[in-house]
């Protein structure tokens, strides 16, 4: 049965922990859905690890849409959230429904992926809600404001904590079904989830959220760098390096194809 947004905010009740992945493809997304992962985020972290630009700010919206059809057609069962891009919904709240209107309406996902947690934001995402696009919140370190907080983690003093717990309310309160908590300390990100009725997805949040992604390239140990709170379960960087090496081997050496292939 397919994964649907209010399954997720029953999960929360029933304190089940929803699994996460990024995907940029085809190939991955299919791996990913027969894997069981629940929501599988069409991040625009593909800037990084699928198109090879040092931050995720020159992404355009085309190139998420051309991303996120191919990983829909690979997804029977998880929910598949597509990232709005930078500038692509920050200039006005009418950018913004026609950017998110069309990637609902030619990717086919089931949901957008806002950042912030700005008075403008928090307006753009309750307008977004009343029209029936469901909106996924992200705050704490926000990616597509690296030239402003860098890659350091957010909400360490008072203040900032403050201001964050405060976004995440305001953020439910506008209709977000679902909130990203990005490089927070963890007891923070566990004070947020206590407050709010939808899930918590977590990345460098601690272990207390709801839910837990990671970028599956950092993964799968397919990243060139990695932030700290990431994890790698496997190195397939050295895996297909190998596989390449052998099959190089083969080729010079006039062993492959043998007879009987």
């Amino acid at each position: 049965m397919a994964v649907t947004i209010q399954q997720l905010t029953k999960w929360k009740q029933q304190h089940r922990s929803i699994v996460c992945l990024t995907a940029w493809d085809y190939s991955l997304a299919r791996v990913l859905d027969k894997a069981g992962v629940d929501l599988i985020l069409v991040g625009d972290s593909l800037a990084m690890v699928g198109l090879g630009h040092a931050n995720t700010l020159p992404v355009t919206l085309d190139e998420m849409i051309h991303h996120a059809k191919a990983v829909c057609r690979g997804v029977e069962r998880a929910l598949v959230v597509c990232d709005l891009p930078f500038m692509s919904y920050q200039a006005s709240i009418s950018q913004a429904i026609k950017a998110a209107g069309k990637v609902l309406k030619e990717a086919g996902v089931s949901a957008v992926k806002l950042e912030g947690g700005h008075p403008r934001i928090i307006d753009t995402v309750a307008e977004l809600t009343a029209i029936g696009i469901p909106v996924m919140g992200h705050v704490g370190l926000t990616p597509q404001s690296v030239r402003i907080l860098g890659y350091k983690q957010q909400g360490k003093t008072e203040v900032a904590a403050n201001k964050i717990i405060d976004e995440a309310i305001a953020l439910e309160q506008a209709g977000a079904f679902a909130i990203i908590l990005e490089h927070i300390p963890g007891e923070l990100a566990a004070t947020i989830t206590s407050k709010l009725a939808i899930p918590t997805i977590g990345i460098g949040a601690g272990n207390q959220c709801d839910g837990q992604v990671l970028v599956t390239a950092d993964l799968l140990g397919l990243s060139a760098s990695q932030p700290p709170f990431a994890k790698a379960y496997v190195d397939l960087t050295k895996i297909i390096t190998d596989a390449v090496g052998d099959f190089s081997r083969e080729v010079r050496d006039r062993t492959f194809p043998s007879e009987s292939r």
